[in-house]
C-alpha cells in the first residue's frame, strides 16, 4: 500500500519532523496525501495520485503520511488543517506550510480515479504553475 504512492517518487513522512520539514516556510508547494487501508485508497485516490502526477504542472514536493501507522505524522498534518475534520484517505496541497488545496474523503468516495486526478491537475495548474510554466 505504501509502494502504490512511492512507486510515483512520493516521500514518506513518517515523523512528525519530516511534515516539519516538508512544509518549513519557504517549501514551495507540497501535496500531502493521507494514505489508508480501505479500499477507496487502493482503488480511487492511490491511482488518482499516479495519474495527477503525470501532468505536467506538478507540486514542488509529493510526500504521504499513513493513517494508522505513522500516527506522529498524521497528527502533525491534520494539525496543520485548521477546521479540516480527520480524514483518510485525503490530500492537501500546501504552499510555504500553508493549506490551499484539500480533498476531504468524501471528495475521494464519491468520485473514481480519473475524476479525483481531474481535480488535483486543476489545483496543480491554479495553484503549482511558475511564470515559467504554463497555467
Amino acid at each position: 500500500m505504501r509502494e502504490d504512492l512511492t512507486q510515483y517518487g512520493v516521500k514518506e513522512a513518517r515523523t512528525a519532523e519530516d511534515v516539519n520539514q516538508l512544509l518549513a516556510p519557504n517549501s514551495g508547494t507540497v501535496l500531502i496525501v493521507t494514505n489508508s487501508v480501505c479500499g477507496c485508497a487502493a482503488g480511487k485516490a492511490r491511482p488518482a495520485v499516479g495519474m495527477a502526477l503525470q501532468h505536467e504542472t506538478r507540486p514542488d514536493q509529493v510526500a504521504t503520511v499513513f493513517a494508522g501507522a505513522d500516527l506522529e505524522a498524521v497528527n502533525r498534518v491534520r494539525e496543520l488543517l485548521p477546521g479540516v475534520p480527520p480524514s483518510s484517505p485525503s490530500m492537501a496541497l500546501f504552499r510555504d506550510g500553508k493549506p490551499i488545496f484539500v480533498l476531504h474523503r468524501h471528495d475521494i468516495e464519491t468520485s473514481e480515479a480519473p475524476q479525483i486526478a481531474n481535480k488535483l491537475t486543476r489545483a496543480f495548474d491554479q495553484f503549482c504553475a511558475t511564470a515559467s510554466q504554463p497555467k
